[in-house]
């Protein structure tokens, strides 16, 4: 079987890029954290998969420090500051050598009635324009502008705030879904119907190009992002995706990075990730050992469970053609497949691990044996699959492996 004979069905009439916010959203996950040195690795690494703008806080001193090593390294993407809707905030993104910038600003009522209950709509946007214009215009920085909680807004304001925006020199407004309300249905209404929303935008609004930013507070960040992209295709000539990677950030996370991008390459057909997914997990693992964020061993495509077959009936398909249970091989997003021994396995994996370990093909008695040896230990209550060491202390307690056997 061939990877072709499922995927790339579906291309794509828009350039997608991806826009990873890990070090700005991403790192705003309460307790996380990331030294400058491992900023600018994670950068790198975000490159080297595919990603091709990043965005980064630049107030603190070593978030300045960071985006001067990132800077430094000249890697093939581009780096953004994210900005509030303050020249200040611009003079910092200037200060810092950034040549692009996000602004992001609220553009639902429930933001500004919260947040300036004595200021007019009209007084808001005019504020707006000042600081885009600022960037844009004045200092010549490719300019992002973020609606914050977009899909809770009045249409009638915000395509006033977007074509206004497009005036003023931004080049792309980002839709954002603040809360996670978004829904991907075609039929969904504005404001939180996501491809509503994106063919709205190119309908009614001046702007050039898009980009979503969607929160996965009812875990449908991933596919509000796809359906973005998707209503994008024929619309609009590419179109932004902002995604972290592992789905970190503020209360719930964002869509993954990774399970953008895959889908991107294996759905979509997007050729640019190809040879560049082998990096996935590599990318998964120095994240979490530099943020201090415990990646889930089920999660997907790089969780460390991700490939791994424990019950009998998955076992035994894996071990006779790794695509009964495999989707695509582990390798092509730089996982392994793991085939562990617990409460769950069958005579078939017990008789291959034997194999593995002493080299010898083992008799059907001997097989019994042993299941009935890995039985006894889950019978007092053992719930943890058994580690490859204790596996072989029974293979060693039944003289199947001599006492000082390292085979791996």
């Amino acid at each position: 079987m061939d990877l072709k004979d499922f995927y790339f069905k579906l291309p794509l009439e828009t350039e997608p890029i991806i826009d990873d916010t890990t070090l700005r959203d991403g790192i705003q996950m309460p307790g996380l954290a990331v030294a400058p040195k491992d900023a600018a690795k994670i950068a790198q690494l975000l490159s080297e998969i595919g990603v091709e703008r990043i965005e980064l806080f630049h107030y603190q001193e070593p978030d300045k420090k960071a985006a001067k090593l990132i800077q430094d390294l000249n890697l093939d993407l581009r780096v953004a500051g994210w900005c509030r809707a303050v020249k200040e905030d611009i003079d910092s993104a200037i200060q810092c050598g950034f040549k692009e910038v996000g602004i992001s600003h609220p553009v639902s009522d429930i933001h500004f009635k919260a947040k300036w209950p004595e200021k007019t709509s009209d007084a808001i946007l005019t504020n707006v324009i000042d600081v885009v214009e600022y960037a844009a215009k004045t200092y010549g920085l490719r300019t992002f502008v973020h609606g914050e909680d977009s899909t809770r807004a009045d249409w009638s304001f915000e395509k006033r705030f977007i074509n206004a925006i497009a005036e003023a020199g931004a080049e792309c407004y980002r839709v954002c879904d603040t809360v996670g309300i978004g829904l991907s249905d075609v039929n969904a209404p504005l404001p939180n119907g996501v491809p509503a929303k994106v063919v709205a935008i190119k309908k009614e609004t001046k702007i050039g190009s898009i980009e979503v930013h969607a929160h996965d507070d009812f875990g449908n960040a991933v596919e509000n992002t796809m359906a973005a992209i998707k209503a994008a295709s024929g619309l609009f000539d590419k179109v932004y995706a902002s995604t972290t990677y592992l789905g970190i950030g503020e209360r719930a996370g964002n869509a993954e990075t990774e399970k953008v991008l895959l889908n991107l390459y294996l759905h979509h057909g997007v050729g640019k990730f190809e040879g560049k997914t082998s990096k996935l997990k590599q990318t998964a693992d120095y994240i979490g050992k530099a943020t201090g964020y415990v990646v889930p061993p089920n999660k997907a495509i790089v969780g460390d469970y991700g490939f791994a077959h424990e019950s009998g009936i998955h076992t035994h398909g894996v071990l006779n053609d790794p695509w009964t249970y495999e989707p695509y091989p582990p390798e092509l997003v730089g996982n392994t497949r793991r085939l562990t021994i617990g409460k769950q396995s069958g005579k078939g994996i017990i008789k291959h691990k034997i194999t593995e370990f002493s080299g010898n093909t083992p008799q059907d008695q001997t097989v019994a044996m042993v299941v009935e040896r890995v039985k006894e230990i889950y019978a007092n209550g053992r719930r943890a699959s058994l580690k490859e060491e204790e596996f072989k202390k029974i293979l060693r307690s039944l003289r199947l492996l001599p006492e000082n056997n390292n085979n791996h």
